[in-house]
Protein backbone atom coordinates (compact mmCIF):
# COMPACT_ATOMS: atom_id res chain seq x y z
CA UNK A 1 0.00 0.00 0.00
CA UNK A 2 1.40 3.40 -0.71
CA UNK A 3 1.40 6.86 0.65
CA UNK A 4 -1.98 7.89 -1.09
CA UNK A 5 -3.42 4.25 -0.78
CA UNK A 6 -2.74 4.51 3.59
CA UNK A 7 -4.29 8.31 3.06
CA UNK A 8 -7.49 7.61 1.29
CA UNK A 9 -9.23 4.95 3.59
CA UNK A 10 -12.25 6.12 2.64
CA UNK A 11 -11.60 4.73 -0.68
CA UNK A 12 -9.62 1.50 0.39
CA UNK A 13 -12.80 -0.37 1.34
CA UNK A 14 -13.61 -4.39 0.17
CA UNK A 15 -16.60 -2.99 -1.76
CA UNK A 16 -14.50 -0.15 -3.44
CA UNK A 17 -11.75 -2.41 -4.02
CA UNK A 18 -14.02 -5.47 -5.77
CA UNK A 19 -15.23 -3.03 -8.36
CA UNK A 20 -11.95 -1.94 -9.33
CA UNK A 21 -11.01 -5.66 -9.56
CA UNK A 22 -13.69 -6.01 -11.53
CA UNK A 23 -13.06 -3.30 -14.01
CA UNK A 24 -9.45 -5.06 -14.41
CA UNK A 25 -10.94 -8.31 -14.89
CA UNK A 26 -13.17 -7.05 -17.81
CA UNK A 27 -10.49 -5.50 -19.19
CA UNK A 28 -8.12 -8.32 -19.79
CA UNK A 29 -11.45 -9.86 -20.88
CA UNK A 30 -11.42 -7.75 -23.75
CA UNK A 31 -7.61 -7.90 -24.50
CA UNK A 32 -7.69 -11.71 -24.40
CA UNK A 33 -8.13 -11.73 -28.48
CA UNK A 34 -5.56 -8.58 -28.84
CA UNK A 35 -3.59 -7.10 -25.53
CA UNK A 36 -3.92 -3.12 -24.76
CA UNK A 37 -2.42 -0.99 -22.98
CA UNK A 38 -3.84 2.37 -21.48
CA UNK A 39 -1.45 5.25 -21.44
CA UNK A 40 -2.79 8.46 -19.06
CA UNK A 41 -1.71 11.43 -20.53
CA UNK A 42 -1.43 14.37 -17.55
CA UNK A 43 -0.19 17.90 -17.04
CA UNK A 44 -1.49 21.32 -15.49
CA UNK A 45 -2.91 23.96 -17.59
CA UNK A 46 -0.98 24.97 -21.07
CA UNK A 47 1.80 21.85 -20.69
CA UNK A 48 0.81 21.15 -24.01
CA UNK A 49 -1.19 17.37 -23.42
CA UNK A 50 -3.61 18.17 -26.77
CA UNK A 51 -0.93 18.78 -28.92
CA UNK A 52 1.13 16.19 -27.61
CA UNK A 53 -1.47 13.60 -28.47
CA UNK A 54 -2.27 14.65 -31.95
CA UNK A 55 0.97 14.75 -32.80
CA UNK A 56 1.80 11.24 -31.72
CA UNK A 57 -0.99 9.93 -33.59
CA UNK A 58 -0.31 11.60 -36.56
CA UNK A 59 3.48 10.96 -36.28
CA UNK A 60 2.68 7.04 -36.06
CA UNK A 61 -0.47 6.97 -39.03
CA UNK A 62 1.57 9.29 -40.97
CA UNK A 63 5.38 7.42 -40.55
CA UNK A 64 7.14 10.38 -39.01
CA UNK A 65 10.75 10.29 -38.61
CA UNK A 66 11.41 8.91 -35.18
CA UNK A 67 14.63 7.09 -35.14
CA UNK A 68 14.75 6.74 -31.90
CA UNK A 69 11.68 4.62 -31.59
CA UNK A 70 12.58 1.26 -32.47
CA UNK A 71 9.73 -0.48 -33.51
CA UNK A 72 9.38 2.52 -36.23
CA UNK A 73 13.47 2.43 -36.85
CA UNK A 74 13.57 -1.23 -37.33
CA UNK A 75 10.80 -1.35 -39.84
CA UNK A 76 8.84 -3.49 -37.78
CA UNK A 77 6.12 -1.27 -37.36
CA UNK A 78 3.94 -2.22 -40.70
CA UNK A 79 0.96 0.30 -39.93
CA UNK A 80 -0.70 2.49 -37.08
CA UNK A 81 -4.34 3.09 -37.51
CA UNK A 82 -7.23 4.67 -35.24
CA UNK A 83 -10.25 2.51 -34.17
CA UNK A 84 -13.57 3.07 -32.15
CA UNK A 85 -12.65 3.08 -28.27
CA UNK A 86 -13.62 0.52 -25.86
CA UNK A 87 -15.43 3.25 -23.58
CA UNK A 88 -19.15 4.27 -24.80
CA UNK A 89 -19.80 6.57 -21.87
CA UNK A 90 -15.98 8.97 -22.70
CA UNK A 91 -15.73 11.94 -24.35
CA UNK A 92 -13.71 10.37 -27.46
CA UNK A 93 -10.51 12.71 -28.00
CA UNK A 94 -10.93 15.17 -31.17
CA UNK A 95 -7.52 13.79 -33.15
CA UNK A 96 -9.33 15.40 -36.46
CA UNK A 97 -9.94 18.90 -35.80
CA UNK A 98 -6.62 18.94 -33.48
CA UNK A 99 -4.84 18.27 -36.24
CA UNK A 100 -6.30 20.20 -38.87
CA UNK A 101 -5.95 23.23 -36.56
CA UNK A 102 -2.06 22.52 -36.16
CA UNK A 103 -1.61 21.70 -39.98
CA UNK A 104 -4.17 23.42 -41.85
CA UNK A 105 -5.10 26.93 -39.64
CA UNK A 106 -1.79 26.50 -37.65
CA UNK A 107 -2.93 27.75 -34.41
CA UNK A 108 -2.91 25.54 -31.85
CA UNK A 109 -6.00 23.51 -30.66
CA UNK A 110 -8.15 24.24 -27.35
CA UNK A 111 -6.79 22.48 -24.91
CA UNK A 112 -7.75 19.79 -22.22
CA UNK A 113 -10.87 20.64 -20.29
CA UNK A 114 -12.33 16.90 -19.25
CA UNK A 115 -11.46 13.55 -19.83
CA UNK A 116 -11.04 11.86 -23.21
CA UNK A 117 -9.97 9.04 -24.99
CA UNK A 118 -8.99 7.45 -28.24
CA UNK A 119 -7.79 4.08 -29.69
CA UNK A 120 -5.14 3.78 -31.78
CA UNK A 121 -4.32 0.18 -33.07
CA UNK A 122 -0.38 -0.77 -34.42
CA UNK A 123 0.74 -3.61 -36.05
CA UNK A 124 4.53 -4.82 -35.96
CA UNK A 125 6.63 -7.97 -36.38
CA UNK A 126 7.92 -8.79 -32.97
CA UNK A 127 12.08 -8.59 -32.73
CA UNK A 128 11.67 -11.89 -31.36
CA UNK A 129 12.21 -15.26 -33.70
CA UNK A 130 10.44 -17.33 -32.01
CA UNK A 131 7.30 -14.63 -31.75
CA UNK A 132 7.77 -13.15 -35.04
CA UNK A 133 7.21 -17.19 -36.27
CA UNK A 134 3.82 -17.25 -34.37
CA UNK A 135 2.96 -14.00 -36.92
CA UNK A 136 2.14 -10.52 -37.04
CA UNK A 137 1.75 -8.41 -33.46
CA UNK A 138 -1.02 -6.16 -32.56
CA UNK A 139 -1.51 -3.99 -29.67
CA UNK A 140 -4.17 -1.61 -28.68
CA UNK A 141 -2.84 1.58 -27.07
CA UNK A 142 -6.05 3.28 -25.34
CA UNK A 143 -4.73 6.67 -24.95
CA UNK A 144 -6.71 8.56 -21.86
CA UNK A 145 -6.32 12.48 -21.67
CA UNK A 146 -7.14 14.36 -18.49
CA UNK A 147 -6.29 17.46 -16.90
CA UNK A 148 -4.26 17.41 -14.45
CA UNK A 149 -5.51 19.73 -12.21
CA UNK A 150 -8.28 16.55 -11.35
CA UNK A 151 -5.32 14.73 -9.67
CA UNK A 152 -4.87 17.20 -7.25
CA UNK A 153 -8.19 16.21 -5.95
CA UNK A 154 -7.38 12.63 -4.92
CA UNK A 155 -5.98 13.58 -1.74
CA UNK A 156 -9.06 15.35 -0.74
CA UNK A 157 -10.50 12.06 -0.28
CA UNK A 158 -8.70 11.74 2.41
CA UNK A 159 -9.38 15.08 4.05
CA UNK A 160 -12.58 16.10 6.31
CA UNK A 161 -13.89 20.06 5.42
CA UNK A 162 -11.94 21.22 8.54
CA UNK A 163 -8.32 19.74 7.12
CA UNK A 164 -9.27 20.87 3.31
CA UNK A 165 -9.79 24.40 4.79
CA UNK A 166 -7.33 24.80 6.99
CA UNK A 167 -4.61 24.27 3.97
CA UNK A 168 -6.33 26.14 1.86
CA UNK A 169 -6.47 29.27 4.15
CA UNK A 170 -2.97 28.51 4.85
CA UNK A 171 -1.96 28.77 1.62
CA UNK A 172 -4.43 31.68 0.65
CA UNK A 173 -2.76 33.92 3.76
CA UNK A 174 0.59 33.19 2.09
CA UNK A 175 3.36 36.20 1.26
CA UNK A 176 3.02 35.19 -2.38
CA UNK A 177 -0.72 34.60 -2.67
CA UNK A 178 -2.56 37.37 0.08
CA UNK A 179 -2.68 39.82 -2.12
CA UNK A 180 -4.44 37.61 -4.95
CA UNK A 181 -6.55 35.96 -2.41
CA UNK A 182 -7.65 39.85 -0.79
CA UNK A 183 -11.16 39.69 -1.93
CA UNK A 184 -11.63 36.39 -0.72
CA UNK A 185 -10.44 36.38 2.49
CA UNK A 186 -12.26 40.07 3.31
CA UNK A 187 -15.67 38.27 2.44
CA UNK A 188 -14.49 35.11 4.89
CA UNK A 189 -13.64 37.62 7.51
CA UNK A 190 -17.03 39.16 7.55
CA UNK A 191 -18.69 35.78 7.55
CA UNK A 192 -19.78 33.49 10.35
CA UNK A 193 -19.39 29.74 9.79
CA UNK A 194 -21.97 29.47 12.69
CA UNK A 195 -24.70 31.68 10.87
CA UNK A 196 -27.80 29.98 9.51
CA UNK A 197 -27.21 28.35 5.90
CA UNK A 198 -27.59 30.81 3.02
CA UNK A 199 -27.67 30.05 -0.64
CA UNK A 200 -26.64 33.58 -1.54
CA UNK A 201 -23.80 33.49 1.42
CA UNK A 202 -22.41 30.27 -0.28
CA UNK A 203 -22.22 31.19 -3.49
CA UNK A 204 -20.58 34.76 -2.53
CA UNK A 205 -17.79 32.77 -1.05
CA UNK A 206 -17.87 30.21 -3.80
CA UNK A 207 -17.27 32.82 -6.54
CA UNK A 208 -14.34 34.55 -4.62
CA UNK A 209 -12.91 31.52 -3.90
CA UNK A 210 -12.85 30.70 -7.78
CA UNK A 211 -11.73 34.07 -9.06
CA UNK A 212 -8.73 33.36 -6.54
CA UNK A 213 -7.74 30.04 -7.76
CA UNK A 214 -8.29 31.50 -11.31
CA UNK A 215 -5.83 34.75 -10.76
CA UNK A 216 -3.59 32.48 -9.13
CA UNK A 217 -3.08 30.19 -12.72
CA UNK A 218 -2.94 33.20 -14.78
CA UNK A 219 0.49 34.32 -16.70
CA UNK A 220 1.73 36.64 -14.08
CA UNK A 221 1.68 34.14 -11.17
CA UNK A 222 1.64 30.42 -12.94
CA UNK A 223 0.80 29.10 -9.75
CA UNK A 224 -0.10 25.18 -9.87
CA UNK A 225 -1.38 24.15 -6.15
CA UNK A 226 -4.58 24.80 -6.33
CA UNK A 227 -7.58 22.14 -5.74
CA UNK A 228 -10.20 22.05 -6.05
CA UNK A 229 -9.34 21.05 -9.90
CA UNK A 230 -12.90 21.14 -10.67
CA UNK A 231 -13.65 24.83 -9.82
CA UNK A 232 -11.01 25.97 -12.58
CA UNK A 233 -12.23 23.31 -15.06
CA UNK A 234 -16.73 22.91 -13.84
CA UNK A 235 -18.02 21.58 -17.21
CA UNK A 236 -21.14 20.37 -17.08
CA UNK A 237 -21.39 20.76 -13.01
CA UNK A 238 -20.95 24.30 -13.15
CA UNK A 239 -23.23 25.97 -10.82
CA UNK A 240 -24.05 22.84 -9.31
CA UNK A 241 -24.38 22.75 -5.31
CA UNK A 242 -21.43 20.30 -5.37
CA UNK A 243 -19.03 23.31 -6.81
CA UNK A 244 -21.03 25.73 -5.00
CA UNK A 245 -18.47 26.03 -1.42
CA UNK A 246 -15.58 26.97 -0.10
CA UNK A 247 -12.90 26.61 3.13
CA UNK A 248 -13.65 28.52 6.47
CA UNK A 249 -12.11 29.48 9.27
CA UNK A 250 -12.94 26.97 11.31
CA UNK A 251 -10.11 24.74 13.78
CA UNK A 252 -8.77 21.90 12.42
CA UNK A 253 -10.22 19.67 15.98
CA UNK A 254 -13.69 21.90 16.11
CA UNK A 255 -16.25 19.97 17.31
CA UNK A 256 -19.18 19.19 14.90
CA UNK A 257 -20.86 21.42 12.75
CA UNK A 258 -24.62 21.75 13.87
CA UNK A 259 -27.12 21.41 11.51
CA UNK A 260 -28.53 24.44 9.74
CA UNK A 261 -25.51 26.15 9.55
CA UNK A 262 -23.52 27.85 7.29
CA UNK A 263 -20.45 25.28 7.97
CA UNK A 264 -22.63 22.08 7.68
CA UNK A 265 -23.96 23.63 4.42
CA UNK A 266 -20.31 23.53 2.96
CA UNK A 267 -19.38 20.47 4.58
CA UNK A 268 -22.02 18.72 3.03
CA UNK A 269 -20.95 19.91 -0.23
CA UNK A 270 -17.32 19.17 0.00
CA UNK A 271 -18.32 15.63 0.61
CA UNK A 272 -20.65 15.75 -2.18
CA UNK A 273 -17.78 16.75 -4.12
CA UNK A 274 -15.77 14.00 -3.33
CA UNK A 275 -18.27 11.42 -3.69
CA UNK A 276 -19.90 12.70 -7.24
CA UNK A 277 -16.43 14.12 -8.76
CA UNK A 278 -13.58 12.87 -7.18
CA UNK A 279 -14.22 8.97 -6.88
CA UNK A 280 -15.67 8.37 -9.92
CA UNK A 281 -12.74 9.99 -11.90
CA UNK A 282 -10.24 7.53 -9.41
CA UNK A 283 -12.38 4.72 -9.96
CA UNK A 284 -13.50 4.87 -13.67
CA UNK A 285 -10.18 6.41 -15.13
CA UNK A 286 -7.19 6.81 -13.11
CA UNK A 287 -7.19 3.56 -11.58
CA UNK A 288 -6.86 1.45 -14.73
CA UNK A 289 -4.12 3.48 -15.91
CA UNK A 290 -1.36 1.16 -17.28
CA UNK A 291 1.44 4.20 -17.97
CA UNK A 292 1.73 7.67 -17.37
CA UNK A 293 3.19 10.11 -19.08
CA UNK A 294 3.35 13.99 -16.91
CA UNK A 295 4.03 17.01 -18.90
CA UNK A 296 5.64 19.84 -17.40
CA UNK A 297 5.73 23.87 -18.43
CA UNK A 298 8.76 24.42 -16.63
CA UNK A 299 9.59 27.37 -18.72
CA UNK A 300 6.19 28.78 -17.99
CA UNK A 301 6.92 28.75 -14.21
CA UNK A 302 10.39 29.86 -14.45
CA UNK A 303 8.95 33.15 -16.46
CA UNK A 304 6.83 33.71 -13.54
CA UNK A 305 9.36 33.57 -11.05
CA UNK A 306 10.44 31.64 -7.88
CA UNK A 307 7.29 31.49 -5.92
CA UNK A 308 6.07 29.66 -9.11
CA UNK A 309 9.17 26.86 -9.22
CA UNK A 310 8.21 26.25 -5.27
CA UNK A 311 4.16 25.70 -5.86
CA UNK A 312 5.22 23.70 -8.95
CA UNK A 313 7.16 21.25 -6.94
CA UNK A 314 4.68 20.61 -4.58
CA UNK A 315 1.70 20.05 -6.94
CA UNK A 316 3.89 17.63 -8.71
CA UNK A 317 4.93 15.77 -5.36
CA UNK A 318 0.77 16.01 -5.13
CA UNK A 319 -0.20 14.94 -8.20
CA UNK A 320 2.30 12.01 -8.31
CA UNK A 321 1.90 10.81 -4.85
CA UNK A 322 -1.81 10.08 -6.65
CA UNK A 323 -0.41 7.56 -8.54
CA UNK A 324 -0.70 3.97 -7.95
CA UNK A 325 3.30 3.16 -8.97
CA UNK A 326 4.84 -1.19 -9.29
CA UNK A 327 5.81 -3.77 -11.16
CA UNK A 328 4.19 -5.28 -13.65
CA UNK A 329 3.06 -8.53 -13.91
CA UNK A 330 0.34 -10.49 -15.34
CA UNK A 331 -1.53 -11.33 -11.99
CA UNK A 332 -1.39 -7.77 -10.95
CA UNK A 333 -2.44 -6.61 -14.14
CA UNK A 334 -5.62 -8.23 -13.76
CA UNK A 335 -6.70 -8.05 -9.76
CA UNK A 336 -4.83 -4.50 -8.72
CA UNK A 337 -3.75 -2.59 -11.58
CA UNK A 338 -0.36 -0.83 -11.45
CA UNK A 339 1.21 2.32 -13.38
CA UNK A 340 4.62 0.61 -14.43
CA UNK A 341 6.47 3.50 -16.21
CA UNK A 342 6.14 6.89 -15.84
CA UNK A 343 7.65 9.74 -18.24
CA UNK A 344 7.99 13.14 -16.94
CA UNK A 345 8.59 15.47 -19.90
CA UNK A 346 9.70 19.27 -19.67
CA UNK A 347 7.69 20.27 -22.60
CA UNK A 348 8.44 24.07 -24.99
CA UNK A 349 12.04 22.77 -25.57
CA UNK A 350 11.75 24.23 -29.03
CA UNK A 351 11.90 27.42 -26.92
CA UNK A 352 15.49 27.11 -26.36
CA UNK A 353 18.62 26.18 -27.83
CA UNK A 354 19.69 22.58 -27.91
CA UNK A 355 22.80 23.66 -25.69
CA UNK A 356 20.66 23.83 -22.81
CA UNK A 357 17.66 20.93 -23.70
CA UNK A 358 20.31 19.41 -20.50
CA UNK A 359 19.84 21.74 -18.43
CA UNK A 360 15.77 22.01 -18.51
CA UNK A 361 15.67 18.77 -18.50
CA UNK A 362 17.82 18.80 -15.11
CA UNK A 363 15.42 21.74 -13.37
CA UNK A 364 12.40 19.17 -14.35
CA UNK A 365 14.57 16.61 -12.46
CA UNK A 366 14.93 18.29 -9.82
CA UNK A 367 11.57 19.50 -9.84
CA UNK A 368 10.21 15.37 -9.20
CA UNK A 369 12.90 13.65 -7.32
CA UNK A 370 10.89 12.93 -4.33
CA UNK A 371 8.28 11.32 -6.47
CA UNK A 372 10.78 9.83 -8.66
CA UNK A 373 12.19 8.09 -5.70
CA UNK A 374 8.74 7.30 -4.70
CA UNK A 375 8.38 5.59 -7.61
CA UNK A 376 11.10 3.84 -8.24
CA UNK A 377 10.96 1.98 -4.66
CA UNK A 378 7.97 0.77 -5.52
CA UNK A 379 9.40 -0.78 -8.90
CA UNK A 380 8.06 1.16 -11.71
CA UNK A 381 10.60 2.68 -14.13
CA UNK A 382 10.67 6.40 -14.28
CA UNK A 383 12.21 8.75 -17.42
CA UNK A 384 12.53 12.35 -17.38
CA UNK A 385 13.02 14.12 -20.93
CA UNK A 386 12.79 17.85 -22.26
CA UNK A 387 10.66 17.45 -25.41
CA UNK A 388 8.68 19.66 -27.73
CA UNK A 389 5.88 17.49 -29.19
CA UNK A 390 5.87 19.73 -32.12
CA UNK A 391 8.54 22.17 -33.17
CA UNK A 392 8.01 25.32 -33.90
CA UNK A 393 11.16 26.89 -34.28
CA UNK A 394 14.24 26.42 -36.20
CA UNK A 395 17.85 27.33 -34.74
CA UNK A 396 20.56 29.33 -36.44
CA UNK A 397 23.81 31.11 -35.67
CA UNK A 398 23.10 34.54 -36.01
CA UNK A 399 25.52 37.45 -35.80
CA UNK A 400 24.94 40.41 -33.77
CA UNK A 401 27.08 43.15 -33.28
CA UNK A 402 30.24 41.20 -34.78
CA UNK A 403 29.50 37.81 -32.42
CA UNK A 404 28.06 34.77 -33.91
CA UNK A 405 24.79 33.59 -31.00
CA UNK A 406 22.86 30.52 -31.28
CA UNK A 407 19.31 32.18 -32.47
CA UNK A 408 16.07 30.14 -32.73
CA UNK A 409 13.91 31.28 -35.57
CA UNK A 410 10.14 31.12 -35.86
CA UNK A 411 6.59 33.32 -36.39
CA UNK A 412 5.30 34.27 -33.23
CA UNK A 413 1.28 33.97 -32.73
CA UNK A 414 -0.56 37.40 -33.87
CA UNK A 415 -0.86 39.88 -31.55
CA UNK A 416 2.43 38.81 -28.92
CA UNK A 417 4.59 41.90 -28.04
CA UNK A 418 8.10 41.83 -27.08
CA UNK A 419 10.12 45.45 -26.22
CA UNK A 420 7.32 47.02 -27.57
CA UNK A 421 6.89 45.14 -30.59
CA UNK A 422 3.70 43.42 -31.63
CA UNK A 423 3.41 40.87 -33.93
CA UNK A 424 1.11 40.19 -36.91
CA UNK A 425 1.32 36.53 -37.02
CA UNK A 426 3.10 36.58 -40.15
CA UNK A 427 6.62 37.33 -39.53
CA UNK A 428 9.31 35.07 -38.70
CA UNK A 429 11.97 36.68 -36.08
CA UNK A 430 15.69 35.03 -34.86
CA UNK A 431 15.64 35.28 -31.33
CA UNK A 432 18.76 34.88 -29.00
CA UNK A 433 17.90 31.87 -26.08
CA UNK A 434 19.57 33.08 -22.27
CA UNK A 435 21.19 30.26 -20.94
CA UNK A 436 19.47 28.33 -18.16
CA UNK A 437 21.42 27.41 -14.54
CA UNK A 438 23.79 24.98 -14.95
CA UNK A 439 22.87 23.89 -11.58
CA UNK A 440 19.55 23.99 -10.98
CA UNK A 441 19.52 24.12 -7.14
CA UNK A 442 20.61 27.35 -7.31
CA UNK A 443 16.62 27.87 -8.74
CA UNK A 444 15.56 26.09 -5.54
CA UNK A 445 18.05 28.34 -3.09
CA UNK A 446 17.25 31.65 -3.92
CA UNK A 447 15.40 34.19 -5.41
CA UNK A 448 17.66 36.14 -6.45
CA UNK A 449 19.42 33.24 -8.71
CA UNK A 450 16.68 33.66 -10.94
CA UNK A 451 18.28 36.84 -12.33
CA UNK A 452 20.65 34.49 -14.06
CA UNK A 453 18.29 32.87 -16.52
CA UNK A 454 18.11 35.05 -19.81
CA UNK A 455 15.31 32.84 -20.76
CA UNK A 456 14.10 32.29 -23.93
CA UNK A 457 12.44 34.64 -25.52
CA UNK A 458 14.70 38.01 -24.93
CA UNK A 459 16.77 39.88 -26.25
CA UNK A 460 20.33 40.13 -24.94
CA UNK A 461 20.85 42.59 -21.97
CA UNK A 462 17.41 41.73 -20.56
CA UNK A 463 17.24 40.49 -17.36
CA UNK A 464 13.72 39.76 -17.06
CA UNK A 465 12.73 35.32 -18.20
CA UNK A 466 9.61 35.45 -20.68
CA UNK A 467 8.93 33.79 -24.04
CA UNK A 468 7.00 34.54 -27.00
CA UNK A 469 4.13 31.62 -28.03
CA UNK A 470 4.88 30.66 -31.85
CA UNK A 471 2.57 29.59 -34.19
CA UNK A 472 2.86 25.54 -35.49
CA UNK A 473 5.15 25.13 -38.44
CA UNK A 474 4.49 24.87 -41.90
CA UNK A 475 4.87 21.70 -42.96
CA UNK A 476 6.95 20.52 -46.02
CA UNK A 477 5.13 18.17 -48.46
CA UNK A 478 6.67 15.69 -50.74
CA UNK A 479 7.23 15.90 -54.61
CA UNK A 480 3.94 13.92 -54.86
CA UNK A 481 2.36 16.72 -52.79
CA UNK A 482 1.92 14.67 -49.49
CA UNK A 483 2.09 16.42 -46.53
CA UNK A 484 5.05 15.37 -44.17
CA UNK A 485 4.76 14.71 -40.52
CA UNK A 486 4.55 17.36 -37.85
CA UNK A 487 8.43 17.99 -36.11
CA UNK A 488 9.45 17.07 -33.07
CA UNK A 489 11.74 16.81 -30.57
CA UNK A 490 11.97 13.97 -28.62
CA UNK A 491 8.63 12.24 -29.50
CA UNK A 492 10.32 8.91 -30.64
CA UNK A 493 12.07 9.09 -27.14
CA UNK A 494 9.02 9.39 -25.18
CA UNK A 495 7.07 6.52 -27.33
CA UNK A 496 10.42 4.25 -26.92
CA UNK A 497 10.23 4.44 -23.48
CA UNK A 498 6.17 4.29 -23.34
CA UNK A 499 5.43 1.57 -25.53
CA UNK A 500 8.75 0.07 -27.39
CA UNK A 501 8.73 -2.84 -24.92
CA UNK A 502 5.24 -3.75 -25.89
CA UNK A 503 6.07 -4.05 -29.08
CA UNK A 504 9.40 -5.93 -29.26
Amino acid sequence: MNALEALLNPLNTLTEETRLTLANLADAATGLTVPSLRLGVTGLARSGKTVFLTALVHNLVHGGRLPLFSASAGRRMTSAHLQPQPDDAVPRFDYEAHVSALVKGRIWPDSTRQVSELRLTIDYESASYFYRKLGPGRLHVDLIDYPGEWLLDLPLLGKDFATFSAEALERARAENRAQIAEPFLKVLAETDPQSDESEPAAQELALRFKNYLATCRADAHALSMLPPGRFLMPGDLDGSPALTFAPLDIPVDAAPARSGTLRAMMERRYEAYKTHVVRPFFRNHFARLDRQIVLVDVLHALNAGPHAIADLEVALSEVLGAFRPGKRSWLSSILSRRIDRILFAATKADHLHSADHDRLEAILKRLVTRAEERARFRGAQVDVLAMAAVRATREAMVKHRGEELPAILGTPLPGEQLNGERYDGKTEIAMFPGDLPLNPESLFRQAESFSEVTGPKIRRGKSSLQFLRFRPPELDTTAEGLTLSLPHIRLDRALEFLIGDRLA
